[in-house]
């Protein structure tokens, strides 16, 4: 059974490399193209912690309300919970989307306007989530909204406020890391399976059914480093370097592929979210000697 620091560690670490990666390998790709701008990436940073932190809340307000909750087995959620008001919480969530829009703002108009279009879909994919009246998050669309956000618009988006366009490098660094953050999606669901289905929340996890998600979870892990092979077979072989971070990769694909179940599946999202900040460092080095 997982203790509680482990559940707080595992949501923390969850957050910080699901905001951090796409950042780091967007600029990464930034210095391969010699035009890495610091306060820029320092402002994309801003922006993707704010909407991650922002998401989380949303979700936890959204789901609370909801009572999606009232079973839950992974980290602790504060409206669930009953330790913070749903007020408060949907406050947050504001305040945290907030903070995104005015660094984004920046961003947009020292690179280029339409980025605010790009902002206000993603602030907005970020609440619909598991907010309104039609959450997508609870129709098996998860999986898309994080591998479109979190991996193609904040690594190229990253890349693209600093050298005005998009590059090979970056597209390839997109798709890895949407990949590694997707599977960080599928280990948090595929835990939540028997609650989610007993609230009506149809995840991904869900619809696909526990054994089917196990094997995505792997296929999308997968994904990433194949994806850092086929760039270094078009780019340099520096890039390789990020496949040093397959090690930490190997103790949660064996957890998830045990077929254990409930709180026991909340290491994996600790150990995932390692890995992933791993491989996005070790990718970055590689990009950056790259150049």
């Amino acid at each position: 059974m997982a203790t509680p620091g482990e559940w707080f560690e595992g949501a923390r670490l969850r957050t910080w490399s699901a905001s951090i990666a796409p950042v780091l390998v967007g600029s990464g790709a930034a210095a391969a193209a010699d035009g890495f701008v610091w306060w820029k990436a320092l402002l994309a940073l801003v922006v993707s912690v704010a909407i991650q932190v922002g998401c989380n809340y949303a979700n936890d307000y959204s789901d609370g309300i909801r009572g999606t909750d009232d079973q839950r087995v992974g980290p602790l959620r504060l409206v669930g919970s009953g330790v913070a008001t749903p007020t408060a919480v949907r406050t947050a969530a504001f305040v945290c989307f907030a903070v995104a829009a005015v660094a984004g703002l920046v961003l947009a108009l020292t690179s280029a306007i339409w980025l605010i279009a790009v902002g206000a879909v993603a602030i907005a994919a970020a609440w619909f989530y598991t907010g309104g009246d039609r959450p997508y998050g609870y129709r098996a669309l998860g999986e898309v909204s994080v591998f479109v956000f979190f991996g193609l618009v904040a690594v190229l988006g990253t890349t693209f406020v600093q050298v005005g366009g998009i590059t090979w490098p970056s597209v390839a660094g997109a798709i890895a890391v949407g990949a590694l953050t997707c599977s960080l999606l599928v280990a948090n669901n595929v835990r939540d399976i028997p609650t989610d289905a007993e609230s009506g929340k149809r995840t991904l996890a869900v619809v696909m059914g526990d054994g089917p998600s196990r094997q995505f979870y792997v296929g999308l892990q997968a994904l990433g480093y194949v994806a850092v092979v086929v760039l270094a077979v078009t780019t340099s072989w520096w890039v390789l370097l990020a496949l040093l971070a397959l090690p930490l990769a190997i103790r949660p694909i064996r957890i998830m592929l045990s077929g254990i179940t409930g709180r026991a599946l909340i290491p994996v999202l600790r150990d995932t979210g390692v890995s992933e900040l791993a491989f996005s460092a070790l990718l970055t080095v590689g990009l950056v000697l790259a150049a």
